[in-house]
């Protein structure tokens, strides 16, 4: 059965992404159509596109969808296919299109391919997932050495019954329990006659054990995979680095450490702040200016330095809404604060006041999404008072971020809300990808239209 499903499955996996391609490519045309004169596929370029489409899908293997891998896996290894699809398209296509609509077209093109193939995918995904949750398309495993990892990782398996893993019992020299099968020896002898798929290795087991049980699981054709320890059993994903024939384990590895992902948030950034800065920031700055000027003296802008990426100290701009005083760094504002001017409160409960970052978003000292930058004085005591607090600095700070739209934002007036927006944070660096950045900006709108008792 198990040799059956993967003979099958890729090739029901391919057929069902053809159906999902050509509803695609139909409805864009269709819709393309209806609203103006633009360039339908010919019978040669349809069957091209699927072809191209078929090369890219089967080279990047998409048809494999891991055991544990969730649904945004699926998405971004679509969205991977797409970029690589669309540039072989733009290169043997645009060229011989002179039409002006040409461009128009493939975006289309690219928008409707992702929402039926995201569709069809993310479908597919379930249905695997429910096929391995009754009990089908199964792998055996077995966990070899006991310990508090070891155990963890038996409970998830018994409760993820999704990930179509059948986990038989440990098997340890030392310690014992109702699930046991036996020492290391007896492993040896019962490994062929249960069918054994998968091995987890313990990996506080001498290096000799280890090694030997290698060895035999690649004579027998099994997996082994290793249980780190307890210190590694951290929240995020762990990734390895070869030097030569020599792996390490690299243990605090964020996503944008990755030159793709930095790429692509950086990319965002620039388009998102460049719109900003050209459709708003270019009406606005000249009128929000003449008001605080009308209201008070003193500058436009409020420019204070804040600590970036790796701590690096930088200029955060922000429009000015209070009184010139020497308080702007060591105090926060707080409710019915006499130093905001009336302009300035206006301003500070639309979160106005923060648009000028935009412009710093451009230059490259912040991100739209990103960890809120505090005070430099506020930084230093923080730092000594809350765990972790100096890794929110691992990345460019942002404008807005998963704290603020999960209501931590504004002023800190109980020691709890600065832990849980470090812990906020924590958790954003460690599992970016551009879909949280997004429904974090998605969040942030809604937000801002619901929630305006913490902006003062």
């Amino acid at each position: 059965m198990k040799k059956r499903f993967y003979t099958f499955f890729p090739w029901l996996f391919v057929i069902g992404d053809i159906l999902a391609l050509h509803v695609a490519l139909l409805v864009s045309m269709a819709t393309l159509f209806y609203f103006g004169d633009f360039p339908i596929l010919s019978g040669p370029l349809y069957a091209t596109y699927i072809m191209i489409w078929l090369v890219v899908s089967l080279l990047r293997k998409d048809y494999k969808i891991g055991r544990t891998t969730e649904f945004e896996s699926t998405l971004k290894r679509l969205f991977g296919s797409l970029l690589w699809f669309l540039a072989i398209v733009s290169i043997f296509w645009l060229p011989f299109r002179s039409d002006p609509s040409r461009i128009v077209f493939l975006i289309s093109q690219a928008t409707s391919l992702f929402l039926f193939l995201g569709l069809y995918r993310v479908g597919a995904h379930m249905v695997l997932k429910q096929y391995r949750k009754k009990g089908y398309n199964y792998r055996n495993a077995v966990i070899l050495g006991k310990g508090s990892s070891s155990s963890e990782l038996a409970k998830i398996l018994g409760i993820r019954r999704d990930f179509g893993i059948n986990f038989m019992g440990y098997y340890d020299d030392v310690a014992s329990c109702n699930q046991t099968r036996g020492d290391i020896k007896i492993f040896y002898e019962e490994a062929l006659k249960i069918k054994l798929d998968l091995i987890y290795i313990n990996e506080r087991l001498d290096v000799n054990t280890v090694k030997n049980i290698i060895d035999f699981a690649e004579e027998h054709y099994i997996k082994v995979k290793v249980i780190p320890h307890g210190s590694l059993q951290l929240e995020k994903k762990l990734s390895f680095s070869r030097y030569g024939d020599f792996f390490v384990i690299n243990v605090n590895e964020i996503p944008l450490d990755n030159v793709f992902n930095r790429f692509l948030k950086r990319s965002f950034d620039i388009v998102f702040s460049l719109l900003v800065t050209v459709f708003i920031l270019s009406w606005l700055i000249p009128i929000v200016g003449i008001l605080i000027k009308l209201e008070s003296k003193g500058s436009v802008f409020f420019i204070q330095e804040r600590n970036g990426e790796n701590s690096v100290v930088f200029k955060c701009l922000k429009f000015r809404s209070m009184t010139p005083n020497d308080y702007g760094d060591s105090q926060q504002a707080v409710k019915n604060d006499p130093r905001v001017t009336k302009i300035g409160a206006f301003l500070r409960n639309t979160s106005l006041d923060e648009m000028p970052q935009f412009l710093n978003v451009l230059i490259g000292d912040m991100s739209v999404v990103g960890p809120r930058p505090h005070t430099i004085p506020m930084n230093r005591v923080f730092k000594t008072q809350i765990e972790k607090y100096n890794s929110r600095h691992k990345i460019r700070p942002g404008i807005t971020g998963l704290a603020q739209v999960k209501g931590f934002r504004g002023e800190i007036e109980n020691p709890y809300q600065i832990r849980s927006r470090v812990k906020l944070d924590y958790f954003y660096i460690q599992n970016w990808s551009i879909w949280l950045d997004l429904k974090i900006c998605l969040k942030t709108v809604i937000e801002l239209i619901r929630n305006r008792e913490s902006a003062y």
